[in-house]
């Protein structure tokens, strides 16, 4: 795809989150101009690894116009806000400004804010699924299984993710825990399979090879496995909020409330082909724009 080409497709993708909601696009404009601002910071402190977060921001930013371009949906304006929020919170925030670091909780709040997303997106996926064929007609209990457990394969799957960056290139996204108690067969000198507890650690000395030593005050530091295992309970309770939500709402079939806010839907192939037009419109104004500037 030519410069060009991208650039008028992103404009286009752009006038679609316009066309959803008038609050929607404002927070994506906030949110976009923040994003923007962080990559200048980033490139100023060459902190090159920030500005490739940045530009992967700007991109998963479009995910929901590009889907709903794709596909022939309809994402509810309080759905894209949803994501939109989970995006800056988790990687500019997040990753950039160290808010995992420097506010306790704020990985546990996302990773809850993530089981609750991937059901909301595994409950819509099947649901479209259901009214897609005459042929097929799935229970709410069904639907809202699958979605239950699309999001818990997602979480799992993040945290092979996580692992894998950790194990290959050093970083630590599965974060430490002091633990000032821990019990294992592993010290069991008879090689038995004896359980050794060892209790009230308050200091842990690590030795190296070339005799360097680094002292660890506090406890003993377990690699990843409490924040891993913390992770999926809260991505199990986030799931488990918004499948009782979709259940509801599909067992009750009731519309206007909330909860359809949540609800990917599919677009009718003549509305669907009212708003394409409305967007070459658009999309025509800029251009007639662009030439009475040049002439």
């Amino acid at each position: 795809m030519s410069a060009r080409k991208l650039q008028s497709f992103v404009r286009r993708m752009k006038d679609r989150i316009a066309l959803t909601d008038k609050h929607t696009f404002i927070l994506y404009s906030i949110l976009r101009l923040l994003v923007l601002l962080t990559l200048i910071r980033c490139i100023m402190t060459a902190r090159w690894e920030g500005v490739a977060i940045s530009v992967l921001v700007l991109v998963l930013f479009l995910l929901p116009a590009i889907v709903e371009d794709r596909a022939h949906v309809e994402i509810p304006a309080l759905f894209q806000n949803i994501i939109y929020v989970f995006i800056f919170a988790a990687e500019i925030l997040g990753e950039i400004d160290h808010y995992y670091v420097l506010i306790p909780g704020w990985d546990t709040v996302l990773h809850t804010l993530n089981g609750f997303l991937c059901a909301a997106v595994g409950f819509s996926l099947v649901d479209l699924l259901n009214h897609s064929s005459d042929q097929i007609s799935l229970s709410p209990l069904y639907v809202t299984l699958v979605a239950f457990c699309f999001s818990m394969t997602i979480g799992v799957l993040w945290e092979f993710v996580e692992f894998g960056f950790d194990s290959f290139l050093g970083m630590d996204m599965q974060k430490d825990t002091i633990v000032t108690s821990i019990s294992s067969v592993t010290l069991d000198p008879t090689n038995q399979g004896n359980r050794i507890a060892v209790k009230d650690i308050v200091q842990t000395l690590i030795t190296t090879a070339s005799g360097q030593t680094t002292t660890i005050s506090g406890g003993y530091l377990d690699i990843g496995l409490i924040d891993t295992m913390k992770d999926l309970l809260v991505n199990f309770l986030g799931a488990t909020v918004f499948s009782v939500i979709g259940y509801r709402h599909l067992k009750r079939n009731e519309s206007g409330n909330w909860a359809e806010g949540l609800h990917v839907k599919p677009v009718p192939a003549d509305e669907y082909a009212k708003n394409e037009h409305l967007l070459d419109r658009i999309a025509e104004k800029r251009r007639s724009r662009k030439k009475r500037k040049r002439s």
